[in-house]
């Protein structure tokens, strides 16, 4: 067991956080059970995250925040600890995802990240192991925050409509994640998402999947990963190579229009409401 006295501030960005939660908390004279009292939770929460056991929301550094009037120290420092939460090959990416004014994916399995519900990110990455899935969760989910700043970057995805039938989390998470997809052909002018039907036969994307970014003033970069390592590159020919796939890739696709029926097809067809199966066959 860590004792906290133990706890290296210079370790991590999480152990940054505890050791200055628990010399704020001690300098405003609290004990762990008074603070979260506090900010309504137990102090059994605030020792954990004080010990690096457990990682902060943002929901609770805004709390903690108005609680010792830190002004606003713990909300600026949860988005390090969260995207520490990352695979350490992703957090370059990340950084320049947050960066870019426009981000074009196509994604031939799954739902491209960004996009991706609370419900269908633990499945996705709950998979193959569940270690630290809540703190994986988190930090997957932080990244969308990008889509919710006052000028947020374009996006537009192509799907290939595998995505809507590979079952992932559920006929509830499926049916939430496929909502969630049509509210952002619906209310969003900053995002569009296409579906590359299965009638459309081979297609430039049979290479693998992969994501463009742009920027105001740096040069694009084109992102592509296998089951190990992600790899990025701003190689002008690679960024030719890739626009022009995503060009045939978006010709190849339904309209934005069309890929919204379709995707709502899908969601009442398949995942509507309707009896679970229990796994047996009929006689």
């Amino acid at each position: 067991m860590v004792r906290i006295n133990e706890l290296d501030p210079s370790a991590s960005p999480l152990d940054y956080y505890g050791s200055e939660l628990r010399r704020l908390r001690e300098a405003a004279g609290l004990n762990q059970a008074e603070l979260g009292g506090c900010i309504f939770c137990t102090g059994s929460l605030v020792g954990q995250i004080e010990t690096a056991k457990k990682v902060p929301t943002r929901d609770f550094s805004e709390r903690l925040d108005a609680a010792l009037g830190t002004d606003g120290a713990f909300s600026r420092l949860v988005g390090l600890v969260l995207r520490s939460q990352l695979p350490s090959w992703f957090q370059a990416y990340a950084e320049m995802e947050a960066r870019a004014t426009y981000i074009s994916t196509f994604q031939a399995q799954l739902v491209d990240g960004l996009l991706q519900t609370e419900g269908y990110a633990r499945a996705v990455l709950g998979a193959t192991t569940d270690d630290n899935l809540d703190a994986r969760v988190a930090a997957r989910l932080d990244r969308q925050r990008i889509l919710h700043r006052e000028n947020p970057p374009l996006m537009w995805l192509v799907l290939g409509e595998a995505v809507l039938h590979q079952e992932i989390g559920g006929r509830d998470v499926m049916r939430g994640q496929l909502a969630h997809l049509l509210s952002v052909n619906e209310a969003n002018h900053w995002a569009r998402v296409q579906i590359l039907p299965f009638v459309a036969g081979a297609h430039a994307g049979l290479p693998g999947t992969f994501t463009l970014l742009r920027f105001e003033d740096d040069p694009d970069i084109a992102y592509t990963e296998d089951f190990i390592q992600g790899h990025m590159t701003a190689n002008p020919p690679s960024i030719k190579e890739g626009s022009l796939r995503y060009d045939h890739l978006q010709a190849a696709a339904l309209s934005v229009e069309e890929s919204s029926a379709l995707i709502a097809r899908v969601m009442e067809e398949r995942y509507g409401d309707q009896p679970e199966s229990d796994g047996h066959g009929v006689a």
